[in-house]
This record gives C-alpha cells, structure tokens and sequence, in this order.
C-alpha cells in the first residue's frame, strides 16, 4: 500500500519507513513531484501536523500523513517546542540549534526535557488522526554521537547514558518518540 507523507526531510522518511510493516511504501513530496516547502504556521505541533497532511490531502485526494516534532525542554518553559527546527533561524541549522540551546542552558541545573512528535493522518478531508509518541530524557553538557539528525547529539532519553547521537539506530528506532507515534498508526491501521 502507498502511503504519503508531507515531508522534504529523507532522515524523518527512512525513520518512518522503518516503523511501517514490510507492505507500506512512504512516497514524500519529492516523490510526489512537490519540491516547495510546506509552510508550518501553526501555533503548537498538532496544527502543523494537521496543516500539513490537510494541504497535501487537498492536492492528492488519497491518504495522507504527516508529522512534527519538537523538543521540549522543562526549565525553558518548553522551549523550542514547536519552533525546534527553527531555534536559532530560519535556516533551520541543525547546529546552530544545538549550540543556542546549549547556550541557553548553560548555567541551568534542570536539564529535563522529552521528544514530542504528532502524526496527523487524514484519510478523507472532513476526517482526521492524530498519534503521540513522547519520550523523555535530559539535556547533555555537549555534543556527543554522529547519528542521527537535528538535536540527537545532546539528547539523552531516560534509561540510557548515551545520547541519541551515540546509540545505534536500531536502538533508537525502537526507543524514539516518532517509532512510538507510527507505532500508534500502525496499530491503528491494523484495526480497519
């Protein structure tokens, strides 16, 4: 079954796809001939999700996905939050993100934070899915780790000592928050 998602972002498709039983093929909008960025002008990442699959929906009219996440961190009142990509500018630099949270944190002893990522799936365009996936960890002192992308060098989820960076993909894969909100749609699709 081919399954659209409203994403540019190959590292966000491949997560995905690795969720999605064997019979799922992700098409993202590069497949799809769509090479503009979606804007996300929601206010949390819900309505981006929703604003997201909605527009792809409306130009497809076949199902449709999307997602968006967000790193939350406790003592910066949840901060980026829904802004994470776009932390430290609009270049969306995963670096320079890194570098302005670490900054901000720096003389803060609560590094709490969690992952939070909404998948929004919209079957028809009067019906719509959302899907939750959280998991929750600290921030590091520093970077730490090569894999992965966006904040998974200085995130260290609960239970681990390692940050996302650090740990192998297939530990990830199992642990992330994205894994647990496919993981949702996923169970949700096996019961229609």
């Amino acid at each position: 079954m081919k399954l659209c998602i409203a994403t540019h972002n190959l590292h966000k498709k491949a997560e995905i796809q690795a969720v999605l039983p064997l019979n799922y093929q992700l098409l993202d909008l590069n497949d799809l001939g769509f090479f503009d960025p979606i804007e996300e002008t929601g206010n949390s990442l819900d309505e981006n999700a929703i604003l997201k699959a909605k527009l792809l929906f409306s130009q497809l009219q076949k199902p449709c996905i999307a997602d968006d996440s967000g790193l939350e961190v406790e003592s910066l009142n949840m901060a980026p939050g829904v802004y994470s990509a776009r932390y430290a500018g609009e270049e969306k630099d995963d670096l320079a993100n890194m570098n302005l949270l670490l900054s901000n944190l720096k003389h803060i002893e609560n590094r709490s934070a969690r992952f939070r990522t909404v998948i929004a799936y919209i079957p028809s365009f009067e019906v719509q899915f959302l899907f939750e996936g959280i998991i929750e960890g600290r921030i590091a002192h520093h970077m730490k780790g090569s894999n992965g992308f966006g904040y998974d060098p200085i995130f260290i989820p609960n239970g681990y000592d390692e940050t996302f960076g650090e740990l192998s993909s297939e530990i990830k894969q199992k642990i992330s928050h994205r894994s647990l909100a496919i993981q949702k749609f996923v169970a949700f699709l096996s019961q229609k």
